[in-house]
């Protein structure tokens, strides 16, 4: 039988124009690193397509293993960076709609909030995520340390912060504090609002 390919993920474009306070060079590059998980993504699955079997496999080394480790992490990587720069525009950075009402309700004050979300930012290596998960219907503010170390399964991403140094350094050094701060100067909450939207619409809300 002769595999079936699956299609490629195809490399999205963002428009950083509206974005204030941090340079083309830093998004420039941090793009480039996005392109690198697309394309390796596609290359583990061309593999796994075409690989008609997998003999010993086994959690200390095996050729699998070392696809499967591969693929959550640059799959990962491809997902989080596509939310992280979709939710990056000044031009919409008046917070409004339900998403205020919720982070309201579900964290006593948009200050707090504020945070809460600022210092998982700083204590975490990788990410940090404003999500609403089903299993309460409420907002939950997750860390991950790394693309594949942290992900909280079904829970829906509405905000999403790269803290990895490659987000940042070029333009703040390891003033981590500083770029948070200014990330959330370009939030999209025309984004953050409709990614609401849709979680409801798949929740039948």
């Amino acid at each position: 039988m002769q595999p079936v390919y699956r299609k490629k993920l195809p490399l999205k474009k963002y428009n950083f124009d509206n974005v204030i306070g941090i340079s083309k060079k830093q998004l420039d590059e941090h793009y480039e690193l996005y392109k690198g998980y697309v394309k390796n993504t596609n290359k583990i699955w061309k593999i796994l397509d075409e690989t008609p079997e997998f003999k010993n496999s086994n959690p200390t080394y095996s050729p699998l293993r070392s696809l499967k480790l591969g693929e959550s992490y640059a799959l990962n990587g491809v997902k989080l960076h596509e939310l992280y720069f979709e939710n990056l525009n000044s031009r919409y950075n008046r917070p409004y709609g339900e998403i205020i009402n919720l982070i309201e309700r579900d964290f006593y004050s948009f200050e707090r909030w504020v945070n809460i979300f600022k210092q998982t930012g700083l204590a975490m290596r990788g990410w940090a995520v404003l999500s609403i998960d089903p299993i309460d219907n409420r907002l939950h503010v997750y860390g991950l340390d790394a693309h594949d170390v942290g992900p909280i399964w079904k829970a829906y991403p509405l905000l999403v912060l790269d803290v990895y140094e490659h987000a940042y350094m070029i333009d703040f050094g390891v003033n981590r504090q500083r770029y948070i701060d200014v990330f959330f100067e370009n939030i999209n909450w025309k984004v953050v609002n409709k990614r609401l939207s849709d979680y409801y619409s798949k929740m039948n809300c």
